[in-house]
């Protein structure tokens, strides 16, 4: 989820936080199992570095896999990628299905005398959270091949000025020590622009919570293919469009999903990102709504989604048997949502992953609700018919 909306978004963050939230209880349903391959695919994605403008290795893998079962496969100039199945022609409707594939990082800025590496923050990060962190850059000078791995220096605690004791750092306050032992030889691995993610991967707590660095959004990429495959897996019936999209650059401004939206100009759009799971201590329920992790996906109501677009998420849900948190939204998402439903008033639904600990590389969620998402949104297309709008009676 975007820190840095577009202009068109600016009380993104403000206004999400005014939430409701109803949970409704229900048994185990067929969506509720993730199959091995589909884990093997989201831990190969999630431990893929794609910060913002740098997505290729992600995108790669993401089109690898989405390549098994869609009929076509594209990309544009800047790396938004697509992946469709399904009928075409005069009164089919497209679907997209969108998340966004970049993730927050770090992009060297200055290198000083002594080889200590300065950067600047690729979306929006904490930086009282990464001290002491490891980081990966991938280096763009020729020959040097391998990651480029530092950590965030972190003074010891035997000779740390105390009259500083509790003051967060700045950003161009921080510095990263690559082991070098200049600024020469800083510079002989690392170029100014280099970017860089933490050095986090993917781990199970148990069977159904796992954490890592880049749920955001990662899994809004694998929500989209797998809504594919599972579209793909029931052809006969399915009669419209469906292309499942992987956005860049969410994280810096929403910029992929104004692409995607202008080109790809679907009939109606579903986007998945995270959200706030917000029954962690010291978070008011009164100001940001209660959402619990693992208790079922969180559907955003207002602004930017279109209700009879809402309303058919709800009633496939009810039919899957997949809990729904509601989520009031009265303006902007702070998701890609904001940026595609302003091109021409597509109809949009927004359904978001609860997680913890969102932009810090200690994302934590249930397996169970991600993959509930993906068969609802596939349930979403098998329900379309041709010729369907989602325009409200008025």
């Amino acid at each position: 989820m975007s820190t840095q909306p577009a202009a068109s978004n600016a009380t993104a963050t403000s206004s999400t936080s005014t939430s409701t939230t109803s949970t409704t209880t229900a048994a185990p349903g067929p969506a509720d199992t993730m199959r091995p391959e589909s884990l093997s695919f989201l831990k190969e994605l999630l431990d893929t570095p794609s910060p913002s403008g740098f997505e290729r290795d992600g995108q790669r893998v993401w089109l690898s896999y989405a390549r098994k079962f869609a009929t076509k496969t594209w990309n544009d100039p800047y790396n938004n990628c697509f992946a469709s199945f399904g009928p075409e022609g005069d009164g089919i409707p497209t679907l997209a299905v969108c998340g966004h594939a970049d993730e927050i990082g770090l992009m060297v800025n200055h290198f000083d005398e002594k080889g200590f590496v300065y950067c600047k923050a690729i979306g929006g990060i904490d930086t009282g959270s990464i001290v002491g962190k490891r980081v990966q850059f991938r280096s763009s000078l020729p020959g040097v091949k391998n990651p480029v791995i530092g950590l965030i220096g972190a003074t010891a605690i035997h000779l740390q000025d105390k009259s500083a004791e509790g003051k967060v750092r700045k950003m161009h306050e921080l510095f990263i020590d690559i082991g070098a032992t200049s600024g020469d030889d800083a510079k002989s691995r690392l170029a100014i622009g280099d970017a860089g993610v933490f050095l986090d991967g993917f781990m199970h707590i148990n069977d159904d919570i796992v954490v890592a660095r880049a749920l955001d959004n990662r899994i809004g990429t694998w929500i989209a293919a797998e809504a594919l495959r599972l579209v793909a897996e029931r052809a006969s019936e399915l009669k419209v469009r469906v292309v499942a999209v992987s956005t860049v650059q969410e994280e810096v401004g929403l910029r992929g999903a104004q692409m995607i939206a202008r080109t790809l100009a679907p009939s109606v759009a579903l986007v998945t990102d995270v959200g706030h799971a917000t029954d962690s201590p010291g978070i008011s329920h009164a100001q940001h709504g209660l959402f619990k992790l693992a208790a079922g996906p969180k559907i955003a109501v207002g602004g930017a989604m279109q209700p009879e677009v809402v309303a058919r998420l709800a009633e496939v849900a009810a039919g899957l048997s997949i809990p729904l948190q509601r989520a009031a939204t009265p303006g902007g998402s702070g998701t890609d949502t904001d940026a595609i439903f302003v091109q021409g008033g597509i109809p949009c639904g927004l359904v978001s992953l609860p997680i913890r600990y969102m932009h810090t590389t200690v994302e934590m969620t249930s397996l169970r609700d991600l993959n509930r998402i993906a068969h609802l949104f596939a349930g979403f297309a098998l329900s379309m018919k041709p010729g369907e709008k989602f325009t409200g009676v008025l």
